[in-house]
Formats: structure tokens, C-alpha cells, sequence
């Protein structure tokens, strides 16, 4: 039994920037499933938006956030994550983060991304997150109070409900399984935070890490809490098209920077597609590239940026440069070859302006939540400032959130009859085949008949892995896959719910925006 005043479930910015403000009034447990560095944040090349400079105002900065949203952000909550945004990147700044300056200008070097109007990225060249990560990290590991356990994987909350209990119910702590042991531990706490980041590795091509599992999505929706706009998943326009790289990302500000979509002759395509070319909004440049592509019957389209000097790129892009260079490109001298990828869920665990969920104890910040501020397609960079400002909300939120009933007794984990698995194969079967039926029924354009085929089979595969779990030995990999077909359970049904195209979910069955109405949320919860 471990007991703590706070549990932290990922070690990304929001959830390293909440662990050291929660540390000021408890001990803090970090639960991450591999190296504590290992966080969608950490792969973040773009950067932070945020309004500084004169040049810039929070009404346009509001103004972008709410077209790419395609009129489903929640625009009061909007306003607040952008006004906040500077006070919270003063912070950020004091704990050691260093964004790049322009040249003997003592200013920030502000970059501009698609949907953006006004040069507003503040950027660390094109590691943005690794040097997040850093500071961060630097500033956990020194506080005493704070505890991080790497390699272990969260498995299921608890709550008074689980426990038996009718009138009241609330979050008390999680089961954990210790991938270095094998054993699964309880976590007791009344506070916990889930920072577990997206779940792009439902699909087949993504440009996110091997842990994007939705592992927090999975575990909330099971505890009965509310999940809302899963059919809202962001794919990105640009990942590097080539055999010897994984799920590279070609960041957007390369397109800030001038970069033009062409296909494989060499002509620009999108002028046809939106008044911005490329640099439109993500979800219209990633349709466009697959229509291009179908069209063609080509397997990439490329990214051309020849029109600057390598002295520059190298300068302003080091880390792609050099990566592109050890795969034999040369992206001053010829076009890189793209195609869309699976980047980020707009939807996840809903929450308020704090972070707090519709259970009691539990609160939810960065990926994982669906506070109101993507509404159907996230603007560029604005993922890590709602980071910021929702992680020092929700620390606040949960140091005046007090239990006054006497300490409940936690129930420890019972494997029952529970052996080890004999076919493993079972488990890497189903993750393909998940990922692969994602891919090709629930990608960029979608239809009815594609998404109720997708749900048909997916229902089969969650019964098979319901019945692996129950009956095998807990394992991570076991975890994950429990938790990635229910993931993309939600993300079908959702996306079954929503009867037009709006944002990033585009249907041919229903291909025009529904303005009938006042757009509303795709809110799935478990039935008690």
C-alpha cells in the first residue's frame, strides 16, 4: 500500500508542472509507464502559443482558436486559456526554460503555424518539448516531497462506488501494476491528476510515441466518468514519408516558414483547396494531401522549403535538418516526402476550466482532457499553453479540495486464478489488427458503412480481450491492449453520434457542417 496527498499519472508538462506546485502542500507520487522523459511533450517541435508581442492581441489570438474549432470551442473558457497564457509562461521561464531569441534583438524569435494569424510560437529551435521536459524534470527530481515511479503502468481507479458505497461517490486511489516486479500495487490518495497524454497509437501511422495508448481515457471511462468529442482526432499533415524513420514529424512551423505543399511533379496543390494554401488549418491541409493522394495514386506529396538557404534552415530547424540528413535528404536542396499521420485527440476525459471531472478526486490536464478549448480541430501549439494554465488551475483546484470522512480502507489487488498467458500472439494480433482496421475505416474521411463495420469488429475484439484479461496475468502490454480497444470503441461511436462533418471528423454520407442548431458536444458515459 502506498499513500500520498496527490497522484500524478504521466510525467508530461501538465503533469511535472502540477506535481511541483502540488508538492507545496503534500507529498506527490509521478506513476509513468516507462522512463520519466518519455511523454508525448517530449516529441513537441513546434512550440508554446501564446500572445507576446505587440503586434499580436488576445482577440485574435481567440479569433484563430475558435475558426479552427469549427465552432465547438466553449469560447469563455477560450479567452481565460489565453489571457492566462503569459503569466504561466513568466512561470515557465523561472523554472528554467529557455526559448530561442531573434538575433541581437534581446526578443523572442516568435514562429507562425497553419490557422494562425499573427507570429505568436514561442519555440526552443525544434525541440520545444524536449527542453520543456528538462526544466521540468531538473525541478521535480530536486523536491523531496515529490516521488517518481518510472515503469509502472496505471491499470484502474478506485473508487468509493467500486467499494460498495451508494450515496457518495469519489476517486480514492489506483491499481498499478509494477512492470519491474510484475505485481500490481494500490495507490491511495484523495487527489489524483490524469496527464497520460493521446492515444495515437490506436492507429497504424502516428506520429506519437509507443505509450499513446489513451490509457487515461480508458481508465476514466470505466469509473464512470464523462467522455466527450472523441471523434475529433487530429491528423497531421506532414509526417516523414521514408522506410528507415518512424512516425518522424515534419513540424508545421517548417510550413510557417514558408514551406509549400507539392505533389509529385513539383506543382503546389493547395490553392485549390483554401484561401490560406498551406498554410490552412490541419484538418483541411491533411484532407487535402489524402485527396491528392487518392487522386493520384501516389504514396506521398512533398514539402518544399528549397526557397531558403541552408545556413538558415539548419539554424531554425536543427533537429529535423540533421535527421533528415542522416536519411539522405537535404531539405535546402530537395522537397521531403510527406503523408498525414494520426497526432492528436481533440476530445478525452470532459472537464472544467480546473480540470475537474464529474468524479470527485479526480481531475484530468493536457491530452488526456476535453476542457472546450480545440472544440472539433486543435489550432496549432495551443496544446502545451492549455497545459500550462490548466495544470496551475487544477493544482489550485485540488489543494482547497478537502475529505472530511475518516480514511477508507483500500482493497488490495486480487489476481484470483489469474496464469501467466501461454499465447501471447493473441495480444500482438489484436493490437495490428485495431490499429490497421482504425487506419482503414476510421481515418481522414470517413462513411457510415466504414465506421459500423469498425464498431462490429471491434466489439468482437473487445470481448477477446475481456476474456484474456480476466483470465491471464496482468502485463503491460495486456493493459495497453485492454485499454486501446475501448479507446477505439469511443472514438467510432462517437464519430457513429455525429451526423455531419465538422472539424476534423469528415463524413461523405454527411459531408456539410449541421448549422441547424447550436453545435453540442458527443458525450459517452459508462452505464452504471
Amino acid at each position: 500500500m502506498q499513500r500520498f496527498d496527490t497522484i500524478v499519472i504521466g510525467s508530461g508538462i501538465a503533469g511535472l508542472i502540477f506535481a511541483h506546485k502540488a508538492a507545496a502542500h503534500g507529498t506527490v507520487a509521478i506513476i509513468t509507464k516507462k522512463g520519466r522523459a518519455d511523454s508525448n511533450t517530449n516529441y513537441a517541435q513546434g512550440g508554446i502559443a501564446c500572445v507576446m508581442s505587440s503586434e499580436d492581441s488576445y482577440d485574435l489570438h481567440l479569433r484563430d482558436t475558435l475558426t479552427a474549432g469549427a465552432g465547438l470551442c466553449k469560447e469563455k473558457i477560450v479567452r481565460q486559456i489565453v489571457q492566462e497564457g503569459p503569466e504561466r509562461i513568466k512561470e515557465l521561464i523561472a523554472l528554467g526554460m529557455s526559448f530561442t531569441e531573434r538575433d541581437n534583438a534581446h526578443e523572442y524569435d516568435l514562429g507562425k503555424e497553419g490557422g494562425h494569424s499573427k507570429r505568436r510560437i514561442l519555440h526552443a529551435g525544434d525541440i520545444t518539448g524536449r527542453e520543456v521536459e528538462k526544466a521540468l524534470l531538473a525541478v521535480t527530481a530536486e523536491n523531496p516531497r515529490i516521488k517518481i515511479f518510472e515503469n509502472h503502468v496505471a491499470v484502474d481507479l478506485i473508487t468509493k462506488a467500486k467499494l460498495g458505497f451508494t450515496t457518495t461517490n469519489r476517486c480514492i486511489g489506483v491499481y498499478v501494476l509494477n512492470k519491474n516486479t510484475g505485481t500490481v500495487d494500490t495507490f491511495s490518495s484523495p487527489r489524483i491528476l490524469l496527464a497520460t497524454g493521446g492515444c495515437g497509437k490506436t492507429y497504424l501511422y502516428t506520429t506519437n510515441p509507443d505509450i499513446a495508448t489513451g490509457d487515461g481515457v480508458a481508465i476514466a471511462y470505466r469509473a464512470g466518468v464523462a467522455i466527450a468529442n472523441m471523434e475529433f482526432i487530429q491528423f497531421h499533415p506532414t509526417c516523414l514519408f521514408h522506410p528507415e524513420a518512424k512516425s518522424f514529424l515534419i513540424s508545421e512551423a517548417v510550413r510557417g516558414e514558408g514551406a509549400v505543399l507539392v505533389n509529385d511533379k513539383g506543382k503546389p496543390f493547395m490553392d485549390g483547396y483554401h484561401p490560406l494554401k498551406s498554410l490552412a488549418p490541419r484538418d483541411i491541409v491533411a484532407r487535402a494531401i489524402d485527396s491528392e493522394m487518392k487522386k493520384t495514386g501516389a504514396k506521398c506529396v512533398y514539402l518544399d522549403i528549397t526557397h531558403h538557404k541552408e545556413e538558415f534552415l539548419r539554424k531554425r530547424f536543427p533537429n529535423i535538418f540533421e535527421t533528415l540528413e542522416e536519411l539522405g535528404i537535404n531539405m535546402a536542396k530537395q522537397p521531403i516526402p510527406v503523408v498525414p499521420a494520426a497526432h492528436y485527440q481533440c476530445g478525452g476525459v470532459a472537464t472544467d476550466i480546473d480540470g475537474r471531472t464529474n468524479l470527485p478526486g479526480l481531475w484530468a490536464v493536457g491530452e488526456v482532457a476535453c476542457t472546450g478549448l480545440h472544440g472539433a480541430n486543435r489550432l496549432a501549439s495551443n496544446s502545451l499553453l492549455e497545459a500550462l494554465v490548466l495544470s496551475h488551475r487544477a493544482s489550485e483546484s485540488a489543494a482547497a479540495y478537502k475529505v472530511t470522512e475518516s480514511e477508507l480502507k483500500m482493497p488490495e489487488w486480487e489476481s484470483g486464478s489469474a496464469h501467466d498467458p501461454d499465447e501471447l500472439v493473441v495480444i500482438y494480433h489484436n493490437w495490428h489488427e485495431i490499429r490497421q482496421l482504425m487506419w482503414d475505416y476510421v481515418g481522414i474521411v470517413r462513411t457510415t458503412k466504414r465506421l459500423r463495420r469498425a464498431a462490429a469488429r471491434l466489439r468482437s475484439l473487445h470481448s477477446e480481450v475481456q476474456d484474456f484479461y480476466w483470465n491471464y496475468t496482468v502485463t503491460a502490454d495486456l493493459v495497453e491492449l485492454r485499454n486501446l480497444v475501448l479507446v477505439a470503441s469511443l472514438i467510432v461511436d462517437s464519430a457513429l453520434a455525429r451526423q455531419e462533418s465538422r472539424g476534423l471528423h469528415y463524413t461523405l454520407d454527411f459531408p456539410s457542417r449541421d448549422d441547424s442548431h447550436v453545435p453540442c458536444d458527443t458525450v459517452l458515459t459508462k452505464a452504471a
